[in-house]
């Protein structure tokens, strides 16, 4: 089964995108902060990670960099998730490393469309 860690402030954006992406066949793992979901990631290394942009404690942006400068040969998905629609953000964040960005509020098709298109090539 493939692992998604959602890293996002909010107790209902992480339950809602948890069932969204249990019931598309990944096992979930969740950080309410980015210093806590980047430990997870470095810890664990799940294939797909759902960020937010507003995450408190380690920026999106450094979590991001920090996370490609891994060297451990594993490359998870990553998605960032936005209430805005800042172009310079959204450049800032796939300059970064990130594979794509979820805009919120988000309904069950984008977020399936984001995680089952990666997965079917793997």
């Amino acid at each position: 089964m493939k692992r998604c860690l959602i890293v996002d402030n909010s107790d209902v954006v992480r339950k809602v995108a948890s069932a969204i992406l249990t019931g598309i066949g990944y096992e979930v793992i969740e950080a309410s902060n980015g210093k806590d979901g980047y430990e997870l990631a470095r810890s664990t290394m799940p294939d797909a990670i759902l960020l937010d942009w507003q995450v408190s404690e380690l920026p999106a942006h450094e979590f991001i960099l920090r996370l490609r400068m891994q060297t451990s040969g594993t490359r998870p998905y990553l998605v960032y998730m936005t209430s805005e629609y800042v172009h310079s953000d959204i450049t800032r964040a796939l300059t970064a490393g990130a594979d794509s960005c979820l805009m919120k509020p988000f309904d069950r098709a984008s977020m399936e469309d984001r995680f089952r298109m990666p997965r079917a090539a793997a």
